[in-house]
């Protein structure tokens, strides 16, 4: 479905793309996570698991930036994570403002065991496109991402 606005050709080429773009993320993002709600995972609550499994342990504000959340959105990810013992919270003796966040033991088991699930899903979602056009979508996404 594209747009219906009667602009110029300009502006009716970028809206309708635009919408496509944001469909297309939208129905890619329900697809690869339907995972989740087996596990009672949110997509941002998975996001940090995954970045402190990968990453190591990070700051809040180095997970919302990486995440693209906002501060007060990430300490309420974080505190849900925490009460399910999957994460936990330690502030730095030297700066007592720094805070960094750590996956448990608990956490990093449930990480390691849904995380292949997650690459099978991304893996199978992108096989509609071949090697070239996931290498161009990716460089296009790069691209509108930059600031």
């Amino acid at each position: 479905m594209g747009t219906k606005y009667q602009g110029t050709e300009e502006a009716t080429r970028a809206l309708d793309t635009y919408i496509k773009l944001m469909r297309a993320s939208e129905s890619l993002t329900h697809r690869i996570h339907r995972h989740l709600h087996d596990v009672d995972l949110t997509i941002s609550q998975f996001g940090v698991l995954e970045a402190l499994l990968h990453l190591g342990s990070l700051c809040q504000s180095e997970l919302a930036h990486k995440l693209l959340r906002t501060g007060g959105n990430m300490t309420l990810v974080i505190d849900n994570l925490e009460k399910r013992d999957l994460v936990r919270r330690e502030r730095s003796s030297i700066d007592r403002r720094f805070i960094s966040v750590h996956l448990t033991e608990a956490g990093r088991t449930l990480i390691e065991r849904i995380f292949p699930r997650h690459v099978e899903a991304v893996t199978q979602a992108m096989q509609r496109l071949t090697a070239e056009e996931q290498e161009t979508l990716s460089n296009l996404c790069r691209k509108l991402g930059s600031p």
